[in-house]
């Protein structure tokens, strides 16, 4: 029984001083913020996918022009259409940083006009996207958010 009372208190002083220090803020990482605006359109019938496109803009001045797709499956059903979205990077140090395909689930349902928000990872890149717009849908889902460059070739 000693040992075991010993062993948590080494474990609340380690959880302790871990949240005693300081984490890597992302000025020390050399992170930059990233923002992105887009429109999304897109229909599921179990099978969901979606495209549109959008521009990236970072703090250090770089500036993207990117293509957006969407896909994944579940239970669900219906039609979209996001017009001024609005994106959040975190995570990034180059603009190059945002490209490429994040996880995604999701929950939803709406009617008429609706509204969104969720949060993407893809490795040490976070996104957080919010829209509003038109459409119906109703289910849950898996699937992926894929960000290329505008007019790269696709494999």
């Amino acid at each position: 029984m000693k040992k075991l009372v010993s062993t948590f208190a080494v474990a609340a002083l380690v959880v302790a001083c871990a949240s005693v220090a300081s984490p890597v803020g992302a000025a020390d990482k050399g992170d930059i913020g990233c923002k992105m605006e887009f429109s999304l359109k897109g229909w599921s019938a179990i099978y969901k996918t979606a495209k549109g496109e959008g521009t990236v803009t970072c703090s250090n001045g770089q500036k993207l022009s990117v293509e957006l797709k969407s896909e994944g499956g579940g239970i669900t059903f219906g039609k979209s259409d996001v017009k001024n979205g609005t994106g959040s990077f975190s995570g990034v140090t180059s603009i190059d940083d945002v490209l490429g395909s994040y996880a995604e689930a999701s929950a939803h349902a709406g009617a008429v006009k609706s509204s969104s928000a969720r949060v993407l990872t893809k490795g040490e890149v976070s996104l957080a996207l919010a829209g509003t717009g038109d459409g119906f849908d109703l289910g849950v889902d898996v699937g992926k958010f894929t960000i290329e460059k505008a007019g790269a070739k696709k494999k």
